[in-house]
């Protein structure tokens, strides 16, 4: 079968390693990062077929990205797999973007640090948010994996299968039941099919309008009423997805959150008190709270392991939270 290799020009500053890793969903099937050839691959869902595509960077930072796929595409499928990619790796993040966030917290300023890696899709980000909410990381790994491998399209080659996460419409057509029981996603089944149906449906007849929830226009106020309107998003879960969609103004804190208040913060108190506290340290950094605080805490990973491009997935990659690099 033919394949096809496409060439992608980054912003200027792109290093596709450190940008890939910045975020614990580059850990989460389909994606798949090898650590070694500092490779990125995954099956993409295109309106055409699933396709296998790898990504690399071979003249390292700042170089173009070269796509290659596991088959030849028309424009249209080009067109819309570049468009995934450019979602995924926030390609349209330029260096001035980058750079105002370092005005306001310079400790990133050398190493770079400012993107974070997210899904080529709204819905993969809305599902998997979903389900790292009240579980521990592995059990979250084990979801999306199951997601893809029971519901997901395939792609076989060299005898080899691989699977892409669920779309919108396939995922609607699943029952809770097999949810439950074959994606062990546990209580979530039922909220995942009815988000699946309402990214499906068309918005005229109340569906989601994501169009809306992308749209710079729409206010952070307007954009968490309407995400914690969702089946299964509350305010936690709406905060990850506003940082998903490129709103770092809000803070999506959990027990993470508290351990890392406490631990490298220095801070006391109940759970609760910690949480205001934190949310408090951070608020100077205004729209930019999201990222200095998530990049203070992934530096505090990579201080246990190495930096985050050279995690393994089926080992570090499936102990990076704090309370398990502890142990």
């Amino acid at each position: 079968m033919k394949q096809a290799t496409l060439q992608l020009a980054p912003p200027a500053d792109y290093d596709l390693a450190r940008d890939v890793c910045s975020y614990g969903y580059f850990l989460l099937a389909p994606n798949h990062w090898d650590h070694e050839s500092r490779v990125l691959w995954r099956v993409f869902a295109l309106a055409d077929g699933p396709v296998l595509a790898e990504i690399a960077q071979p003249k390292g930072a700042g170089g173009k990205l070269r796509v290659r796929t596991s088959r030849s595409l028309l424009r249209e499928g080009k067109d819309e797999l570049v468009g995934q990619v450019t979602r995924m790796l926030r390609l349209d993040e330029s260096a001035e973007m980058l750079a105002a966030f370092h005005r306001l917290d310079p400790r990133f300023k050398k190493c770079g640090r400012g993107r974070l890696f997210r899904s080529p899709t709204l819905f993969e980000d809305v599902i998997k948010t979903v389900t790292s909410c009240n579980v521990q990381w592995p059990g979250t790994i084990t979801m999306n994996q199951r997601l893809c491998e029971v519901v997901g399209a395939k792609v076989r080659l060299g005898g080899v299968t691989a699977h892409a996460f669920p779309s919108a419409k396939q995922l609607a057509k699943v029952s809770a039941g097999t949810l439950r029981g074959r994606c062990r996603v546990g209580y979530r089944d039922k909220r995942i099919v009815e988000l699946a149906r309402l990214f499906s449906m068309p918005v005229k007849r109340g569906g989601i309008d994501q169009a809306m929830l992308q749209d710079p226009a729409t206010s952070d106020d307007v954009l968490f009423r309407t995400l914690v309107d969702l089946p299964g998003i509350g305010p936690y879960a709406a905060a990850n997805i506003m940082q998903l969609l490129g709103r770092y103004g809000r803070l999506p804190l959990d027990t993470e959150s508290v351990r890392h208040g406490r631990t490298m913060l220095g801070l006391k108190g109940s759970s609760a008190q910690v949480m205001k506290k934190v949310h408090a340290h951070f608020a100077p950094m205004g729209d930019q709270a999201f990222r200095s605080y998530w990049f203070e805490m992934w530096t505090f990973y990579e201080s246990k392991h190495g930096p985050a491009w050279t995690w393994e997935r089926s080992t570090t990659g499936r102990l990076f939270t704090a309370a398990h690099l502890n142990k």
